[in-house]
């Protein structure tokens, strides 16, 4: 049987498995949403096995409570071949009227909504598995827990093991599941590089049945790549292209690309943070652009790990969409959402982990040194003396989340803690 390395979805599948009647599995490509089901499924229907798929989707349209019947929970892979499956488990799991009777798994094209009728609320839930954080695929330590900190930040102690060449590494071998398992760096890197010319040739006119150019999708995904963390607009990636690829090409194309990344989980922005400030001043609102992996921005830029280190502003930009992956990850187990924060006179926050209590740590994406280690504190240190404590909790934490460092501590001047991403878990 082949590895498994285990993830912290694991928990949150069983938690959901507990308290819904079925649970679908949502996320990009080759992120391991079949591998992390197999682990609970006692019994698996796999749609697509060229033996039986013929079988499979007749049955789907003549007798599909018989590809209902196993033991739970029961995985159905590839399900979207058969929409009506939705139908169909939201029924069984009425009649049945038990927690934990299915998963549903397939690829990361939504299905076609015209065949689904319910909604699936009360009976279905949703969980989003993400590629690996580096807690999950073994590169960080896992000292400094996310979660402890939101319950005390004043003990910080670890040391990290990652290198400025190691970090460069994992950022362009990201975090996909089977590129962690790899025996060579050259077949762990290529599996980022695979994902890209998959989503670029088809997945991109699949996600919703639209042909789309494969050429102007590299060109749409080497402008995000460029705007990694920013609040670029539609109208300024248009501008990017135009200028860095000539052409002629209007706002509603570039619109449509970017819904339909979104879609297949190849984009994922972060959403502005609106705390409650002492004065009024203007938050601006604009989404912060994001692929849901460090390595899928590498891999559409052509770039290794040596091209990083030799252009260490691009490292970093690569560097902070690698730290909202993990951030992501992290709050996702503690019920919490990463946002970014940035107003009219400039001052930004890269991350606002917010849990669903009210508590929420504030983050600056530092790729590390003390001088960008001060810039990070003074800013974190800015945005918490404007917020309003009458109308909202007081941040747990300051954190300057670095990319290389030997050690996590607590700065004694202002209380800030400066954590390496190779120290940190859930």
């Amino acid at each position: 049987m082949k590895e498994y390395k285990p993830r912290i979805a694991d928990q949150t599948l069983m938690d959901k498995m507990e308290a819904m009647g079925a649970v679908l599995i949502e996320g990009a490509k080759y992120c391991g949403k079949t591998t992390l089901a197999c682990q609970q499924a006692k019994s698996v229907l796999y749609m697509a096995d060229p033996d039986t798929k013929e079988q499979n989707l007749a049955m789907a349209q003549t007798n599909i409570k018989r590809l209902l019947q196993g033991e739970t929970p029961r995985l159905i892979d590839e399900w979207q071949m058969a929409p009506q499956f939705w139908d169909a488990v939201r029924n069984e799991v009425d009649k049945r009227d038990e927690d934990g009777q299915f998963m549903l798994t397939g690829s990361a094209v939504p299905p076609k909504t015209d065949e689904i009728f319910h909604s699936g609320t009360g009976r279905m839930s949703w969980l989003r598995l993400r590629t690996m954080s580096l807690w999950e695929s073994g590169d960080s330590t896992g000292d400094v827990s996310l979660g402890n900190l939101f319950k005390d930040a004043t003990n910080v102690d670890s040391e990290s093991h990652i290198d400025i060449d190691r970090l460069a590494f994992l950022t362009c071998r990201g975090g996909w599941p089977k590129a962690t398992l790899k025996k060579s760096a050259k077949a762990a890197l290529m599996q980022a590089k695979e994902y890209y010319e998959a989503v670029v040739r088809y997945d991109i006119s699949r996600v919703d049945d639209v042909e789309r150019d494969p050429e102007l999708a590299k060109r749409l995904m080497r402008s995000y790549a460029r705007n990694q963390g920013s609040q670029a607009s539609a109208g300024t990636i248009l501008a990017d292209m135009i200028a860095n690829e000539s052409n002629t090409l209007n706002e509603n194309t570039i619109y449509s690309y970017i819904k339909a990344l979104k879609k297949i989980f190849v984009i994922e922005d972060s959403l502005a943070w609106n705390p409650n400030l002492r004065s009024k001043t203007a938050i601006r609102t604009s989404d912060t652009r994001y692929f849901s992996d460090p390595s899928i921005a590498t891999a559409t830029l052509g770039l290794g790990p040596d091209d990083l280190i030799n252009d260490l502003k691009t490292f970093g930009l690569f560097f902070e969409t690698l730290c909202v992956r993990d951030l992501r990850v992290y709050a996702d187990s503690l019920d919490g959402t990463v946002y970014h924060y940035r107003d009219k006179n400039g001052l930004e926050c890269d991350a606002v982990v917010h849990l669903s209590n009210g508590a929420y740590g504030l983050i600056e994406i530092k790729l590390g040194g003390d001088a960008l280690i001060n810039e990070g504190a003074s800013t974190l240190t800015a945005l918490a003396g404007k917020i309003d404590p009458t109308k909202m909790k007081e941040p747990a934490f300051l954190m300057v989340l670095t990319g290389v460092g030997n050690y996590a501590y607590r700065r004694p001047e202002d209380g800030v803690i400066v954590v390496p991403i190779g120290c940190l878990k859930n």
